[in-house]
């Protein structure tokens, strides 16, 4: 077992231990005072830490997406209503992942629903807040630990450089978990769009299939189905260890970017005990509702309550560059060969 998927292990043993401090919206850390700075000294801090650290080692979770338009999952907002509205006319649900947790009798129409999901985060464009990030991160050494599903990350940069902890968009799996193989939904997604049109079912002969056992296919993604755990989902936790690993005497900053209050064992506390048992880490939370430092970090670490994209765009401008004035120079082709358009202290760690 790798090192990181054993400090998520830990951390959800906690998780299970105080779920009912989590599921209010609070932490089991004791933690810090509030800071005295202010948000454009903060700002000017995060630029400054990200200047002078070796290297940077970005948590992407959803508050990340959300900041910058991709938060249809939780609520019927006007984004679920523009990519969804047909589903929602007739079901009335209540965000994205309700229509998933709901139901359905109808596999032909919920494949239909999946697909619409699933070609809704395949096909968006690299959001504002990722530009940013890129933006910033511009001649630095780096790495990627999300929990994302949208494939936000992978479009901007190559696989070695992203560890995706929760699944992918762009695969399918046995949802038996008959074998340990996952294969291509991006085309298969496509073809049900396309044969779906106007309507809200697909031809029940398109429902994608296991070429194994024919069992029904599922996304390779943790949260609604049977996640398969297997060599995929390995190499994720190989590639987060194994850059930690190797730069675990250098000024690694950690930058966590929009955890909530579900999963803080795959990229919060993980990236706190990491930090505590670094010699020269450092650690900078951005989060728009969540304002948690622990104690414990205090002194090697920062956090930012404010609305993610704002402050990224800022810390942009203080930088210099960005976006606005073309690629960082990090963006590569993805897999699939699109450009991108722009580009409590605990036991020691052993690795």
């Amino acid at each position: 077992m790798s090192f990181y998927k054993d400090l998520v292990m830990q951390t959800q043993m906690n998780f299970q231990k105080y779920y009912g401090i989590y599921r209010r919206g609070g932490t089991p850390y004791e933690l810090a005072g509030p800071s005295k700075l202010s948000m454009d000294e903060k700002i000017d801090r995060l630029v400054q830490e990200i200047r002078d650290a070796d290297c940077v080692i970005v948590g992407g979770a959803s508050g990340l997406s959300a900041a910058g338009g991709g938060n249809f999952y939780y609520e019927n907002n006007d984004s679920f209503k523009k990519y969804f509205g047909k589903f929602e006319e007739v079901y009335h649900f209540n965000g994205a992942f309700d229509g998933m947790f709901r139901h359905w009798n109808d596999r032909a129409a919920f494949w239909a629903f999946l697909a619409t999901f699933l070609h809704t985060t395949l096909t968006a464009p690299i959001r504002a807040p990722y530009h940013d990030l890129d933006a910033l991160l511009k001649g630095k050494d780096f790495f990627v630990i999300t929990t994302n599903q949208d494939t936000q990350f992978i479009k901007l940069y190559p696989e070695n450089k992203v560890a995706e902890l929760q699944g992918d968009h762009r695969f399918f799996q046995c949802a038996s978990c008959c074998q340990d193989d996952t294969w291509d939904a991006v085309q298969p997604v496509e073809d049900m769009i396309r044969a779906m049109g106007d309507g809200i079912k697909i031809p029940k002969g398109m429902i994608p299939r296991c070429p194994h056992c024919g069992s029904e296919a599922f996304p390779w993604v943790r949260g609604y189905g049977n996640f398969l755990q297997g060599k995929k989902y390995k190499e994720q936790y190989e590639k987060a260890s194994s850059y930690i690993a190797s730069h675990k005497d250098a000024k690694i900053l950690f930058i966590e970017l929009g955890v909530g209050r579900m999963t803080p064992m795959f990229i919060q506390e993980p990236f706190w005990q990491l930090t505590m048992g670094l010699p020269h880490a450092r650690y900078i939370g951005v989060n728009n509702q969540f304002d948690f430092l622990p104690r414990q970090i205090e002194d090697k670490g920062m956090t930012i309550l404010g609305d993610i994209a704002e402050v990224l765009t800022a810390a942009v401008k203080k930088k210099g560059g960005g976006v606005r004035n073309g690629l960082s120079g990090n963006c590569r082709k993805n897999q699939a060969g699109r450009r991108c358009p722009d580009r409590r202290q605990q036991r020691p760690f052993h690795y």
